[in-house]
């Protein structure tokens, strides 16, 4: 099981579909996942500090969840069939709700929840991206460096990549 945080999500060019990108807290593993326009818009606008003049989808499910009285433990993203990830939303009393995994990030990230991935999904999907200068560095330098891996991976890579192959 894989603690991750989000690295950022890049779209381009426009008509394209955004990429999430996920990388182990403590682990080198990413985990890239194709969301839609506007679960992309809500992530990069909580990533950005931007507060909406009025409450997002995402935001009222918040709401929701305080409202009544629930209390979210962590996200985890427990699948992968033919391309397609899926998540659930792991409530205190260990209730889970079946979610996407973009809403449920969006979701993790406004009340700063643990995002977990299963092994068996990080052994499926995860990638590891070459670092070229190594793991040392400074912080600033570091994310710049992320960054840059995150664009060369995604001007290589194709949904395709991860659809599942044939056999067990």
């Amino acid at each position: 099981m894989g603690e991750m945080r989000v690295v950022g999500i890049r779209v381009e060019p426009p008509q394209s579909q955004p990429v999430l990108l996920l990388r182990e807290v403590e682990g080198e593993r990413y985990l890239p996942i194709w969301i839609g326009q506007s679960e992309a818009a809500s992530i990069a606008l909580q990533q950005k500090g931007i507060e909406p003049p009025r409450p997002l989808t995402h935001d009222l499910i918040v709401i929701l969840i305080n409202e009544f009285g629930k209390s979210l433990q962590e996200v985890r993203i427990v699948d992968m069939q033919e391309g397609t990830f899926y998540a659930e939303m792991v409530f205190a009393d260990d209730h889970r709700v079946s979610a996407r995994p973009s809403d449920s990030i969006a979701v993790a990230m406004r009340l700063g929840v643990p995002i977990i991935a299963d092994e068996e999904v990080l052994a499926e999907a995860g990638l590891l991206i070459p670092d070229e200068e190594g793991s040392e560095g400074e912080p600033a330098d570091a994310k710049e460096d992320e960054v840059e891996k995150f664009k060369e991976f995604l001007d290589n890579v194709s949904p395709d990549d991860f659809k599942a192959s044939g056999g067990a």
